[in-house]
């Protein structure tokens, strides 16, 4: 992949990430957005180091001893717990946050508010709910990074535009950087009636988990199963049916369609991470090498790039512990260095 060496594009060497703790459970809560609608996240809690009580220097600064922010967006028709693999390895030394999307999980599901603004209004009001941002505005103790996954890592980047400098980092997990309407060449109609689960994965809850649990074993456990269980409902049949309503994620995916990354990603002020997955015809790096060139001409650092070209899109999932990685080398700074 030569075009990982794209102007504005760097490889980025990821480390073993931290391991997980598996005793550690978040705590679910409710924010209202700027419209009143409530946007449901999960809470892994203060890092355990900082819980911990760390000895300082009486000289050190507050900002030298401060914990990373970290709020986690997922996927289409996912939830917060599909980030929980990676959230089990960050909650040792940051504070994270995972979200339920507007219209996904335990978040209300209105008819309106699938816009760039909205969306972004969502995120940023359960940053500030969480206590991530202070009523200012502003990170409250450390640097605030930002990682979302296909189109949670849309969401994210209009967050992190909107947030400007309060933003220290974003993180594009397999997604964020695509015009989808142009790599796709479908209408959003014609892609959601492709991406439609067989009815035989949706004839029972054993099914639909047994077909989860197929996209990797090696990776299924009780996390896991936990997650596949959050994205569907059981009907009085005994079948399942996907949990975010149809108009909720009709709605998303015209969002997704809306996206305009060149525009976006230039505007991102932030050092931006990359994860790419299998991208067998390389059309995908060449779509990021192609914004990162933006960038670089509007002076904004350069995108660090990591690939897996053996893996499938969902790398919270598939490599979690270099996704908790790519997340403390942005929160780190060592995302800058040469």
């Amino acid at each position: 992949m030569d075009r990982l060496t794209a102007p504005g594009l760097l490889p980025l060497e990821l480390g073993e990430g931290p391991p997980p703790d598996p005793a550690v459970e978040p705590a679910g809560y409710v924010v209202a957005s700027d419209d009143g609608h409530r946007i449901h996240f999960l809470d892994w809690g203060p890092a355990r180091a900082a819980a911990a009580g760390r000895p300082q220097a009486a000289d050190a600064s507050p900002a030298a001893d401060a914990v990373p922010g970290v709020l986690l967006l997922p996927g289409l028709a996912s939830t917060a717990w599909s980030w929980a693999a990676v959230a089990r390895r960050l909650s040792t030394s940051a504070r994270v946050v995972a979200m339920d999307l507007r219209g996904h999980g335990l978040s209300d599901s209105p008819t309106e508010g699938y816009e760039p603004d909205t969306l972004a209004g969502d995120a940023i009001a359960v940053a500030d709910g969480a206590g991530l941002l202070s009523l200012a505005g502003e990170p409250t103790g450390g640097p605030l990074v930002i990682a979302g996954i296909g189109y949670g890592a849309v969401v994210a980047a209009w967050t992190a535009r909107a947030l400007g400098g309060r933003c220290a980092g974003l993180v594009l997990v397999d997604g964020g950087w695509e015009d989808v309407a142009v790599a796709t060449q479908a209408t959003p109609e014609e892609w959601l009636a492709s991406i439609e689960e067989p009815p035989e994965v949706l004839a029972s809850m054993k099914a639909w988990l047994a077909d989860r649990a197929a996209f990797d074993p090696a990776t299924w456990d009780a996390d896991e199963e936990r997650a596949a269980r959050a994205q569907v409902v059981e009907t009085a049949a005994g079948r399942v049916k996907l949990a975010v309503h149809p108009h909720a994620l009709a709605g998303s995916v015209r969002a997704l369609w809306s996206y305009q990354p060149a525009t976006v990603l230039a505007a991102v002020e932030a050092p931006i991470v990359a994860l790419i997955a299998r991208d067998e015809d390389e059309s995908r790096t060449a779509a990021l090498a192609d914004i990162a060139r933006l960038r670089a001409a509007a002076a904004r650092p350069p995108i660090r790039v990591t690939a897996f070209p053996e893996r499938g899109h969902n790398l919270a999932r598939h490599e979690p512990s270099a996704v908790a990685a790519a997340v403390l080398a942005v929160a780190t700074g060592t995302t800058m260095r040469p």
